[in-house]
């Protein structure tokens, strides 16, 4: 396999930042996707908005399924170039592509089939937010097999440290979006004014694009999978182990999304306000959520690299040199949500009510931030191991506990006791899988180095401290 990047040897923190950047990039491209969106909707009412955020739940489920695919892509493709079997990456690359448009054309049609029934799950007593949501959620549906398959280019390109790649892809898709979102929304020029609908086409297209865009790079002479599906032949031990791999990281992600939706219709007990502002809320929250996981995903493939090749020295360092990044991102971002969260709810739904909620919202959140970062940056870890067994159990259990927490504090506290459930458990998620992984990292073995009697004797009388500009240690730190 031409161009892939070899993150075995060299500077740890350079590599890991070098392919966290054009990932976050990657995210924050997405989370603009939605965030535009809901900055022009939002601009119509708190009725559009409510629509826009209720059907979005459908898409982050989409999302969640395609993890399957992305995860096992990663992992299996950064595993085999580790290990040095370049021809076996681009076989898993093979094999996770077609796993993706099939997936993607079942959950289109199965979404446009039953979108009244996706819709009377909100029970919202409002028509216009009803009617909205399902006209949205059929113009979506034939867009959700770009909604599998480009994330799973993202995957391969990810796994290989070609991280630039789906950046480059997905920022023509964000232009496009930027661009098509008012004209189609408000009605400018030539184009009709389509209010949801017109974010709807504004997304479809955009996301087409992107598929677009990937497909031809993929065939350029530049690309490490030119030819994918050229004389592709099935192999069911291929397929079993990047659903091995992705399907705990997707159950995990998808069960995140039904306790969400679920959070979303106790939320609904307030009015479309209460929807409202837990999706919008979670747009902007996304800028800390997109820069832990683009973090997240290139450790993963740094970790998986590193595994292959036995390398468990560069595993603890990378971890734990990440973990400071992403902590101290984490920090800002709170005391921004806790100190200024209704100021910049007020910038996506310029409501005093919903303004004053939204406020509520990111101060309660703004408490869970670092332990939120710290179970992203470390299901990361586990995922490059391919270990994605305990960040998916970690997260299934506690974020189902969202469910009994929220029923039991909005009876004491009103909306607000919601919010309080997911943060509580973010600080449990954190706190369980950040000591599940360091006992991991203590039973992976310590390779110690061999020296000359001279070196020894070197170590023996000269102080440490000039001892270690001359040598890297005699074990694993």
């Amino acid at each position: 396999m031409k161009q892939a990047k070899d993150f075995t040897t060299g500077n740890i923190g350079k590599q890991i930042f070098n392919l966290a950047l054009p990932i976050m990039g990657t995210a924050f491209i997405q989370m603009t996707y939605n965030m535009t969106d809901m900055l022009w909707i939002g601009q119509i009412g708190s009725d559009a908005a409510a629509a826009v955020g209720a059907a979005g739940f459908f898409l982050w489920l989409a999302n969640s399924f395609v993890y399957t695919t992305k995860i096992g892509a990663e992992v299996t493709i950064s595993q085999s170039l580790g290990s040095g079997n370049g021809h076996m990456a681009l076989r898993y690359a093979r094999h996770a592509l077609v796993i993706a448009i099939v997936m993607g054309i079942i959950y289109g049609l199965s979404v446009y089939t039953f979108s009244s029934s996706l819709v009377s799950f909100f029970q919202l007593n409002n028509e216009t937010v009803n009617s909205n949501m399902e006209a949205y959620l059929r113009i979506i549906a034939f867009g959700m097999l770009f909604t599998f398959v480009n994330p799973t280019y993202s995957g391969m390109y990810n796994g290989s440290g070609l991280s630039r790649i789906p950046f480059k892809a997905n920022a023509i898709g964000l232009v496009i979006n930027i661009i098509l979102d008012p004209l189609l929304i408000y009605g400018i020029g030539p184009f009709p004014r389509m209010e949801v609908e017109g974010a709807a086409y504004a997304t479809l297209i955009s996301q087409g694009v992107v598929t677009v865009v990937f497909y031809f790079y993929s065939r350029s002479q530049n690309s490490p999978f030119r030819d994918m599906l050229k004389g592709f032949v099935p192999d069911k031990t291929l397929f079993a182990k990047i659903f091995r791999l992705g399907i705990p990281v997707s159950l995990q992600s998808g069960l995140f999304a039904v306790f969400a939706m679920i959070l979303a219709r106790i939320a609904g007990g307030w009015g479309p306000i209460g929807v409202a502002v837990q999706s919008v809320g979670a747009q902007i929250e996304a800028i800390s959520w997109m820069t832990a996981s683009g973090f997240s995903t290139a450790l993963s493939s740094f970790v998986g690299q590193n595994y292959g090749a036995k390398n468990f020295k560069r595993i603890r360092l990378g971890y734990y040199r990440t973990l400071g990044i992403t902590m101290s991102i984490g920090l800002v971002t709170s005391l921004l949500f806790i100190v200024f969260g209704e100021d910049i709810f007020g910038l996506f739904i310029p409501e005093q009510q919903a303004m004053v909620e939204g406020g509520i919202y990111l101060r309660i959140l703004g408490f869970s931030q670092l332990f939120m970062i710290l179970e992203i940056t470390t299901a990361g870890a586990f995922n490059g191991m391919g270990k994605t067994l305990p960040p998916s159990i970690t997260g299934i259990l506690l974020n189902g506990l969202r469910i009994p927490m929220a029923l039991g504090l909005t009876a004491a506290i009103g909306l607000s006791g919601v919010w309080w459930s997911i943060t509580i458990s973010s600080w449990l998620k954190g706190i369980v899988l950040f000591i599940w992984f360091a006992i991991i990292l203590l039973k992976l073995p310590i390779i110690r180095e061999k020296y000359s009697l001279p070196q020894k004797l070197f170590f023996h009388i000269i102080p440490n401290r000039t001892r270690q500009q001359f040598f890297d240690g005699c074990c694993e730190e």
